[in-house]
């Protein structure tokens, strides 16, 4: 079932990667954007989503800015991102990162 805004988009791509479901990932990404592969690092460990804001723009253009928190060789981090949405016949695909 699609995504019904790009928030759920963005909560349904991070389980993607904590499930290292690369298909989904590449299938929700804009076909200008998407890369030809996705590699997945077996010693991440996922910690968690924080979404922080939603903006909608029009019906075809969203924002969602997140906070996802990982583990990786007992160092934590954190990635921060504005992320771009397009709606595309119907369904959110996730775009790039602002910058």
């Amino acid at each position: 079932m699609p995504a019904p805004d790009p928030q759920s988009l963005m909560r349904s791509r991070y389980s993607a990667f904590v499930l290292g479901r690369e298909r989904y990932l590449l299938d929700t990404w804009s076909a200008e954007q998407r890369p030809s592969a996705i590699e997945f690092d077996a010693q991440t460990k996922w910690l968690g989503l924080e979404v922080k804001n939603q903006k909608i723009h029009d019906e075809h253009h969203g924002e969602v800015e997140f906070v996802a928190r990982y583990r990786i060789g007992g160092r934590a981090t954190r990635i921060h991102e504005n992320s771009e949405f397009s709606k595309i016949n119907g369904r959110w695909y996730y775009v790039k990162a602002k910058e």
